[in-house]
């Protein structure tokens, strides 16, 4: 559940049309979400072509779907969107009887993804992460020695947010994360349905608009490697690749992601096949080779996203697999909630809440 659009030219490669003939493979996930070799090694063993195509937004992904006749034989989108999405018939009941790894998988998070598909009937979890805080500890620390970077407090305290204005801040342009967030912090459940209280995690995220430099769902990326924003609301991997990227270029940025004391939201990808898919059988190879432990270990250690699958943990590396921010642990993961999708009225108010918020009236 993320937005990379830096590497999406260093795909190019795979995207050229395979020769006449040629077993394909189409595949639509986020950008940067997947170590390239793993897509060379699935073609070096198969035969079959991996046609990569990327996306940055559930909305654009779902609208593609309902609209049908796709193309792709894989889609990745994110649970919370996925129960529509298979009520809306989109997808193709997936062939266990194909996917031999399927005995790979995590039942922690399997059991968490059954809100969304139950008995996995259409999807099979890729990555999850979480929502959070990402910050450039220097700008915090110089700004406020004793900033609260384990709490909400960073961004609805008013007296603490606004102390960060002048450095940059940016917030996920995501309403299904950041108003359940906002609830949670009034003390409200998450995943209500109630309008009032969506009205109510709205207003409390509108009172630190004035605060905010922009809401955006890729940027922060960059912005947060280069010391040009100093506080974000994003999604784990984002704000950890951010961190790599920063002590790459060794430029005196340090940033820090931080799942606040509060709660945040816990979120997962999913692995997909559109009901009118062209390449079906290939569709369940593909998956059925990224349930191997060996390959979405690959992924995880590039990406920085922990992956759904228990019998990959002996190839992550050591570093990403200790990572409390990549898989926190279990006193932290007891603190972490999920949501589920807002009935059609509930969802029109939040987004015209959302419009509000970022229109600033």
């Amino acid at each position: 559940m993320f937005a990379r659009l830096a590497v999406a030219a260093s795909l190019t490669a795979l995207l050229v049309a395979p020769a006449a003939g040629q077993e394909v493979v189409n595949v639509y996930n986020w950008s940067d979400y997947i170590d390239e070799s793993v897509l060379g090694d699935f073609t070096a063993e198969t035969g079959i072509e991996v046609r990569y195509d990327v996306f940055d937004s559930n909305e654009f992904v779902e609208a593609k779907l309902l609209a049908g006749s796709t193309g792709y034989d894989v889609v990745v989108p994110t649970a919370y969107f996925l129960s529509r999405q298979i009520r809306a018939g989109v997808f193709a009941p997936l062939d266990k009887s194909k996917l031999s790894n399927l005995g790979n998988l995590w039942d922690k998070i399997t059991k968490e993804t059954a809100t969304y598909d139950p008995g996995l009937e259409y999807a099979i979890p890729y990555m999850w992460g979480t929502t959070g805080l990402g910050y450039v500890e220097e700008k915090i620390l110089e700004r406020m020695p004793d900033a609260p970077v384990d709490s909400w407090d960073m961004l609805f305290d008013p007296d603490v947010v606004s102390k960060f204005a002048d450095c940059g801040i940016h917030v996920l342009d995501a309403q299904s994360d950041v108003l359940p967030i906002a609830m949670n912090y009034l003390g409200l459940d998450p995943n209500s349905k109630d309008p009032n209280d969506i009205r109510a995690g709205a207003e409390l995220v509108a009172k630190i608009r004035p605060f905010v430099q922009k809401f955006d769902s890729s940027e922060y990326i960059n912005a947060l490697a280069n010391g040009d924003i100093c506080l974000a609301v994003g999604w784990s991997g984002d704000v950890l690749q951010a961190r790599d990227r920063a002590d790459e270029a060794d430029n005196g940025v340090t940033v820090v992601y931080s799942i606040p004391k509060e709660g945040a939201p816990m979120w997962f990808d999913m692995m997909a096949i559109p009901a009118d898919a062209p390449h079906m059988d290939n569709a369940l190879k593909f998956i059925d080779f990224i349930l191997r432990p060996e390959v979405i270990a690959k992924a995880t250690n590039y990406v920085n996203y922990a992956n759904a699958n228990a019998a990959s943990r002996e190839f992550v590396d050591e570093g990403v697999l200790g990572d409390p921010a990549v898989y926190p642990p279990d006193e932290v993961q007891e603190t972490l909630f999920t949501t589920t999708e807002l009935p059609p009225r509930v969802q029109r108010v939040a987004t015209r809440e959302w419009t509000r918020i970022k229109t600033g009236q």
